[in-house]
This record gives structure tokens, sequence and C-alpha cells, in this order.
């Protein structure tokens, strides 16, 4: 399987599979394909994997596209960033909700709870997160720019959890209160910051999706009904 990222505003990724190769991706996922592929729909690993992506803010059918002869196949990203190729034979990731765009059918894709409560019921979405494992290549969705870091053993970074895209499953993941009542309220950060301990990879992403939508919001006009 060969691939080729295109685009720099809101970036595809164009596939190119030989007979009996194949790719699945959320519903919707597909930008285009040329002749040769079938396409197949269902929950992929049953009804409750199906509902947890629901719940990991992905859809609850995927869609398998399978060559029947050389063909080219070709997914897009659904907001302004990039497209970031990950390699699952060398290291199992652990991604946020919404982070997965496509991947080979040899890559799992399993809906994860953190298993601290305090980050479930605190740290807001990173309490249901996504596991890639297996073998093969997947591509993950960036809001905005991905910047990537290697952390040393114990080596820490603390980031607003809506600029996480993920993580090795050596690194250590926990949600820490932001100290001091004048940073809580007024320093815009919010209540709570994601901890992130090494070794191991991290991937973030310069858009935090949640404060766009806060901006984009306050230039609509509001209904005087």
């Amino acid at each position: 399987m060969n691939f080729e990222i295109k685009g720099k505003v809101v970036p595809s990724v164009e596939v190119s599979l030989s007979r009996g190769e194949s790719m699945f991706t959320q519903s919707g996922g597909m930008f285009w394909q040329t002749e040769g592929i079938k396409m197949e729909t269902n929950t992929k690993g049953g009804l409750f994997k199906g509902i947890g992506r629901v719940l990991a803010g992905e859809s609850l059918f995927m869609a398998t596209y399978t060559a029947t002869k050389d063909a080219k196949i070709s997914f897009a990203s659904t907001v302004p960033g990039s497209i970031l190729p990950i390699n699952v034979y060398e290291r199992k990731f652990t991604i946020q909700k919404g982070a997965f765009l496509a991947a080979q059918p040899s890559v799992e894709l399993k809906t994860a709870f953190n298993k601290k409560l305090g980050t479930g019921f605190f740290g807001g979405e990173g309490f249901i997160l996504q596991e890639l494992k297996g073998h093969g290549m997947a591509f993950l969705e960036i809001d905005g720019d991905a910047i990537e870091m290697d952390l040393e053993k114990g080596e820490v970074v603390k980031i607003d959890t809506g600029n996480l895209v993920g993580f090795e499953d050596s690194v250590r993941y926990e949600v820490e209160v932001v100290k001091g009542l004048g940073n809580i309220f007024f320093g815009g950060e919010g209540l709570f910051l994601t901890k992130l301990t090494g070794p191991g990879k991290v991937i973030l992403q310069t858009m935090n999706m949640n404060e766009f939508a806060h901006r984009v919001s306050c230039y609509i006009p509001k209904s005087s009904n």
C-alpha cells in the first residue's frame, strides 16, 4: 500500500491499493475513489464496539473499501489542519476521540475509558479515548499543525486536553488541577490540565476545536425572539 498526503489547508490522503487490499474509515470519511473498489458497511466488531465508537466521537458504522483491481481512494480532513500517518507496527497508540481518519483492516480501533475516575469526571473529553493496535498504517486527523514530542523517562508536559492528539502506551496520562484561584477564574485555561509523563512519543495539535468553536460562536448573531 502506497499513500500520498495532498493539500495544505484541508488535506486528504490518497491511497493506492492493489487488488485485495483494503482500508476502513468512519461513515462519510471517503473523499473520492476510482473504479474497482467494493464498499462494505458494518459496525466492525459488533454493536457494542460501535456504540463505544459513538461515545468516542466516531460513527456507529464503519465503511471498508476493498480493491477488486488496482485502484485509488482518498480520505479527507473535516477541518483545517493536517493528516499524520502512524505506523502501528512500531507502537500501540492511544488517541483522543475524533482523531481517527482511516486505517488498514489489520489495525484495530478500540474505545478505551480512562481508569481514573477523577480524570473521567473532571478531565472532560479526556475520559473517553481510543486505542490503535495491531499492525499496519493508520491516519490521524490533526486540527491545525501536528507537534511531535519524544519524552524522556520522567519528563513531564502539561497541556490543554483539547490540544492532545495521542501518545504511546508507555506514557502516563492523568489530569492535574490548575493551582491558584486567580489562575482558575481569570487564566483562561480552565480548571484542569492534562499531564503526560514519559517515556514515549506524544502528539499535540495547535488548534483546539472547542476553543475555536467558542470563538466563532461569539460572532454569530443572536436571535431577537
